[in-house]
């Protein structure tokens, strides 16, 4: 894959406990810098999906189904073809791909839109030289269908739930007798509780501009996380060998596993742009957005636990129904967590799917935990509070010291010191019993609960190149979704190869550079971060060859090299330059341990007791996922996490009509994200912490550790202010005021 002699590889089989991060000194590692990327985007500089400047450039605009379920008779194109400004009206009722694209697959995604299998359903593009011309032909173009019998609403259609093939955890896991546990145990809590459909609602849309150049090959400008594995989904939807197809995509707003595998826009464009022979651009709509790329699956989640009196779990059982359009096979992971957050010798963790006629069901930022620990969480304060013990003594009972199902050690785990360090902080010890605080007409509770995010290792390169005058560039198809990468790559090479921040480039989001696993899951800066950590490493054995010292005798510092009693430039022994890249990918570590970050989650609740309105008046969160590469944009993912933890907690909520399937509120008025006024000031504190197994950066996953648990901390808060229990979320003041106290 690389030129001989160039490539610096490593496969995770051991630990790692030695790392330059540890014995550079040019002291980058870890401080809050501010994004390098931050002007740019903040100037209007930075080109987004569908910002590149391409020459002779048509519009389009795509047309989605009206109907929720049926087949495609006849599209009309003759009828707006005349209309002024149009070019043509393309379809492609076998190629154009029905649902979005996974992440990670490298399959196409189900392709053929003649079978309507949900509302919004992408079945043509019409192409006009401005972007109003064929919005205006779009919306007038005569589509006829013939109707079919669809599943809309979830309640009817879970009695032909199935057993889906086992995705990133197993579908059904059973270990021990859950049922003879409850049955045996003092103290028991059988619970169900149900979260809707949720959308990433990212700022910038779903865009792509396709371009095909001379030799036939396309390049594509998009919106996409994992550009690698996405140029190989979209070859094999039109038919091209991967290499034929490169993916750009520099800057991306906002992603939240929306944009992990190729949306319907990017096969469109790049058919229409083929057959009319130029540019085409495409830019999804706000409303097609939701109704065509992905959701969050609803979950019907049933929770046992059963407990001696003194609190220590014997059974963890967490059935879950979730749901996704026939056909289609991922599910949404409810129990990922559950398998490695608490000791309990018997557990079952299954996931039973309900085929539903509505826009596919996808991985969302923390796929599995965001839901899942909802319900454990929440489940577990009931518990507490029928065993009349502190829910954070409860938790510290069952922290497990080995994998509680494979029996292994983790790599690291400080979910008790998370605990104990929050309840210091966000005064714990100052909580009252349910029901009991108040000020004026606020009812106050606070809340707690536990954080786990699995954290995985992707296969990923980069290239590092050092320059005769002192600089360096990174390049990697690795992308950047708000979350600090270009940053972070750059703080690691700094910090290896002794050159300030400043002097380093960064350039990422292309499928011409070496190969990165991309951003989601939260692997981003461990995996590529690793890449340029080894491609480093080579470049700076290189430096101390040139110098005549052993690696161990070289000092590398604001653009010096200090070795054998003398110090130069490091621009000056590269000669014409030197290059380097890293490799890694996991090994035996990934089963020899598990690996995950830990965290906890504290808030504090207003509820008005005569309106049942709920506030969240503080949250904090206390984590650890390793080292810590940049301590602001760690918090600001952290912020951004217990952001969605709010909204999951009070707001969102996808609508979708029983009767047709057609998504109610489809757009940003209607579909409710926390806004300014409902985020109150949010506390993020991390606690020191390596992690030898992981990588040699020693860095684990945050990205999406912020808002697992951070729900059910809100709606334990809840109760604890009004005993009310709410198991139904968003938790709505509907849901309040029948059991609010009397005046």
């Amino acid at each position: 894959m690389f030129g001989f002699g160039t490539t610096n590889s490593l496969t995770m089989d051991k630990p790692h406990p030695e790392s330059l991060l540890d014995s550079a000194v040019q002291g980058s590692i870890g401080r809050p810098f501010d994004r390098i990327d931050g002007p740019s985007k903040v100037s209007g500089t930075a080109t987004y999906a569908a910002e590149y400047p391409v020459d002779n450039l048509a519009y389009g605009f795509l047309v989605g189904a009206r109907i929720g379920a049926g087949t495609l008779i006849s599209i009309d194109a003759d009828a707006v073809r005349s209309m002024p400004g149009v070019i043509d009206v393309v379809t492609d009722l076998d190629r154009f791909i029905r649902v979005a694209g996974q992440g990670g697959e490298t399959q196409p995604p189900t392709q053929g839109v003649r079978d309507i299998a949900f509302m919004g359903e992408i079945v043509a593009i019409v192409v006009a030289e401005s972007y109003e011309a064929a919005r205006d032909a779009a919306l007038r173009l005569p589509v006829t269908y013939e109707a079919g019998e669809g599943a809309y609403a979830f309640a009817a259609a879970r009695a032909k739930s199935y057993v889906p093939p086992d995705g990133v955890t197993p579908a059904h896991f059973n270990q021990g007798d859950v049922d003879a546990a409850m049955a045996e145990a003092p103290v028991t809590i059988d619970a169900t509780y149900v979260t809707p459909s949720q959308n990433s609602a990212a700022m910038e849309p779903h865009a792509s501009i396709a371009v095909w150049e001379d030799d036939g090959s396309l390049t594509l400008y998009g919106a996409y996380q994992m550009p690698s594995t996405d140029a190989s989904q979209l070859a094999k939807c039109l038919g091209l060998s991967a290499k034929k197809v490169r993916i750009v995509s520099r800057y991306i707003g906002g992603g939240f596993g929306s944009k992990l595998g190729i949306a319907p826009e990017s096969v469109a464009a790049a058919i229409a742009a083929k057959q009319i022979g130029r540019p085409v651009k495409a830019v999804m709509a706000r409303q097609q957005v939701f109704e065509a790329t992905v959701r969050r699956s609803n979950t019907e989640q049933r929770v046992r636990l059963a407990a001696t009196r003194d609190g220590k779990l014997t059974a963890i059982g967490q059935e879950s129904l979730v749901s996704n359009q026939p056909g289609e096979d991922f599910f949404e992971p409810v129990g990922i967590g559950t398998h490695m957050i608490y000791s309990g010798e018997n557990r079952l963790i299954t996931h039973d799917q309900v085929p539903l006629n509505l826009v596919l069901s996808g991985s969302m930022r923390a796929p599995g935990e965001a839901v899942g620990m909802i319900g454990l969480e929440c489940a577990m304060d009931e518990l507490a509070e029928r065993l009349g013990m502190d829910p954070i003594v409860l938790r510290k009972t069952n922290d497990a010291s080995v994998d509680p199902e494979k029996g292994v050690p983790f790599s690291s785990r400080s979910l008790s010191r998370a605990l104990d360090e929050g309840a210091r902080r966000f005064g714990w010890a100052r909580r009252a019993g349910p029901g009991e605080a108040r000020d004026g007409e606020w009812l106050i509770g606070m809340g707690v609960a536990s954080a786990v995010r699995g954290n995985m290792l992707m296969e990923s390169s980069a290239k590092v190149e050092l320059r005769p005058d002192g600089t360096a560039t990174i390049s990697s198809s690795m992308t950047d979704i708000g979350t600090g990468s270009y940053t972070i790559l750059a703080q690691i090479a700094s910090e290896i190869l002794g050159l300030p921040v400043d002097r380093i480039t960064v350039a990422l989001g292309d499928t011409n550079d070496p190969p990165a696993a991309g951003s989601g899951g939260s692997w981003g800066a461990g995996s590529a971060g690793s890449a340029v950590y080894l491609a480093c490493e080579m470049l700076r054995g290189k430096l101390a060859k040139a110098m005549r010292v052993e690696d161990s005798a070289l000092t590398l510092k604001d653009g010096m090299a200090i070795g054998n009693n003398r110090s130069s430039p490091i621009g000056e022994i590269v000669g014409d330059g030197l290059e380097a890249i890293g490799h890694i990918k996991p090994g035996k570590q990934e089963k020899a341990t598990t690996q995950a970050s830990f965290g906890a989650h504290f808030a504090e609740v207003g509820v008005n007791r005569v309106t049942g309105e709920v506030r969240v008046r503080r949250m904090l969160g206390v984590f650890a996922a390793g080292r810590v590469l940049n301590a602001k944009t760690a918090r600001s993912q952290c912020l951004g996490g217990m952001t969605f933890g709010i909204g999951a907690a009070l707001t969102e909520e996808l609508l979708h009509d029983p009767r047709n399937g057609k998504l109610v509120n489809r757009d940003l008025a209607e579909y409710h994200v926390p806004v300014n006024a409902d985020v109150p000031q949010l506390e993020v504190h991390f606690l020191s912490e390596r992690d030898v197994h992981a990588n040699p950066i020693h860095a684990k996953g945050i990205g999406e550790l912020g808002i697992s648990g951070a729900a059910a901390a809100i709606a334990n808060a809840i109760y604890n202010a009004c005993k009310v229990r709410v198991r139904s979320f968003p938790v709505t003041l509907d849901k309040l005021l029948p059991g609010l106290p009397d005046l």
